[in-house]
């Protein structure tokens, strides 16, 4: 399945969560905190100003990022985890 982002939204794979095990406690999926790290894999065309301007998009495909904790709404690709976000809810990008 393709999916093409509007306006200035991007997809996002997260980051794999590493499972460590420290003094031999195992933690719970459930307890663990989300990744706040991703690959970008789509990028829409950016937004428009009221007045047509268009306004470039800062990232692109490929690019590692940093978002907000809550940021995005999540959804399936291909049985894979993916988030959808707004442009403005990444932090950084990671060079």
């Amino acid at each position: 399945m393709k999916i093409k982002p509007l306006g200035d939204r991007v997809i996002v794979k997260p980051k794999e969560v590493t499972e460590e095990k420290r003094g031999g406690i195992i933690i719970p999926d459930t307890a663990k905190e989300k990744p706040q790290e991703g690959e970008v894999i789509a990028v829409g065309p950016g937004k428009v100003t009221e007045d047509g301007k268009p306004i470039k998009m800062e990232v692109k495909v490929g690019d590692r990022i940093l978002y907000g904790k809550y940021s995005g709404t999540e959804i399936k690709i291909d049985d894979v985890e993916h988030l959808i976000m707004h442009q403005d809810d990444i932090l950084g990008i990671i060079e």
